[in-house]
C-alpha cells in the first residue's frame, strides 16, 4: 500500500485525490492546502491541513499547486523520506533537487472541478531522480491509468506546449465561435456536433489530413467574407493568422 500526501486544493489535486480514493493498493493520509474553503470538498474523513508545517510522512508527496509555489513548499519537505513529485507540464523536475528523491508525476489532461474524468484513459509521464524514485512514481501511476510513460523533462516541457496549442487555444476558440453565435443570436448547441467530429476525427486521422475549411483550398472569397463579418479586429487578426498557417501547410496541395 503506497500512502500519498496531495499538497493543494484546485482541479488536479482535486481530481486525483478522487481517483487514489477508488483504487487499491494506494490511500491519500493527508491533503495540505492554504485555502481552508478549498479543502472542505475533500472528503472530511481524511485529515485535511492548512499548515505545511504539519505535513505527515508518507511514501509519495504529490505537488498539486501552481508552478509559482513549488519552490515555497520545498521547505517543508527537505527532510521527508518519501519521493517529492510535482505535477507540472512546464517545470523541470530539478526544482525539487534539495529533496532527497523527487521526481514528476504529470497527468495529461484538462481538469475541471464540475467535470468527472476518467484517469485510467488519460496519459501520466513520470520522471525520477534515479531508479527507486521513477520505480514508486511508476508504481503510483500504474494505480491509475494504463497508460504511463517516462519522458525527460524537455521532452514534458514540449508536450505542455502542444497541449496548449490542443486545448487551451483551441477552447479559446470555442469561445470565439459561441461569442459569435451570441451576437447573431444563434445557439452555440448547434457547433456541438461539429466539435465533437473534430475531436473524433483527430482519433483516428493525422491532423493535417482532417484539415477542411476555406483555408485548405484558398478560397480567398470566402475568407474576406468572413473577415468582413468579423467586428472585433483582434478577431479578425487571429483568423488571418490562422488562415495563413493552414495555408501554409496546404499550399502544396492546391
Amino acid at each position: 500500500m503506497l500512502s500519498v500526501i496531495i499538497i493543494g486544493s484546485g482541479n488536479v489535486a482535486f481530481h486525483l485525490f478522487q481517483a487514489f480514493n477508488c483504487v487499491k493498493h494506494t490511500e491519500v493520509v493527508q491533503v495540505v492546502a492554504r485555502n481552508k474553503v478549498a479543502l472542505d470538498q475533500f472528503a472530511p474523513e481524511t485529515d485535511r491541513a492548512t499548515d505545511f508545517g504539519t505535513i505527515k510522512n508518507a511514501d509519495v508527496y504529490l505537488l498539486a499547486v501552481s508552478d509559482s509555489a513549488i519552490r515555497e513548499l520545498i521547505p517543508y519537505l527537505k527532510t521527508k523520506q518519501g519521493v517529492v513529485a510535482h505535477t507540472s507540464g512546464s517545470v523541470p523536475m530539478t526544482v525539487l533537487s534539495e529533496t532527497e528523491s523527487y521526481g514528476v508525476f504529470y497527468p495529461l489532461q484538462t481538469f475541471s472541478k464540475e467535470k468527472p474524468v476518467n484517469l485510467s484513459e488519460v496519459p501520466i509521464c513520470i520522471e525520477g531522480n534515479n531508479a527507486t524514485t521513477l520505480s514508486v512514481l511508476g508504481k503510483l501511476a500504474q494505480s491509475l491509468s494504463g497508460n504511463v510513460h517516462e519522458i525527460t523533462s524537455e521532452q514534458r516541457r514540449k508536450l505542455h506546449l502542444a497541449a496548449v496549442f490542443a486545448n487551451n487555444f483551441a477552447n479559446h476558440l470555442f469561445a470565439i465561435s459561441a461569442a459569435i453565435c451570441e451576437a447573431s443570436h444563434v445557439p452555440f448547441d448547434l457547433l456541438r456536433p461539429l466539435i465533437g467530429e473534430t475531436a473524433d476525427k483527430v482519433r483516428l486521422l493525422p491532423p493535417e489530413e482532417a484539415q477542411t475549411g476555406p483555408a485548405t483550398r484558398n478560397d480567398i472569397e470566402t475568407m474576406q467574407r468572413h473577415l468582413d463579418e468579423l467586428a472585433d479586429p483582434l478577431h479578425k487578426k487571429i483568423y488571418q493568422l490562422l488562415s495563413q498557417s493552414i495555408r501554409q501547410v496546404h499550399e502544396k496541395k492546391l
